[in-house]
């Protein structure tokens, strides 16, 4: 019974090894420092102004000029 477990659980405790080594580093090793003395002021972002399009000419088509024409 237990041979059949074994092999059948291995995913299982290998994901979860996986999933506690990426909580550690996110909690444990990632941590921020205590006092940021030294930490640069962040600037706020100021997007810049959209950019103004062009008028497209005014084309009129052959078949245009006859709709306007009736």
């Amino acid at each position: 019974m237990y041979a059949l477990i074994v092999p059948a659980s291995t995913p299982f405790v290998l994901l979860a090894a996986v999933m506690g080594l990426s909580w550690w580093e996110d909690r444990i090793l990632s941590a921020p420092p205590a006092d940021p003395v030294n930490a640069p002021a962040e600037t706020p972002f100021a997007p810049a102004a959209p950019a103004q399009l062009a008028e497209l000419p005014l084309v009129e088509s052959a078949s245009a000029r006859e709709a306007a024409g009736r």
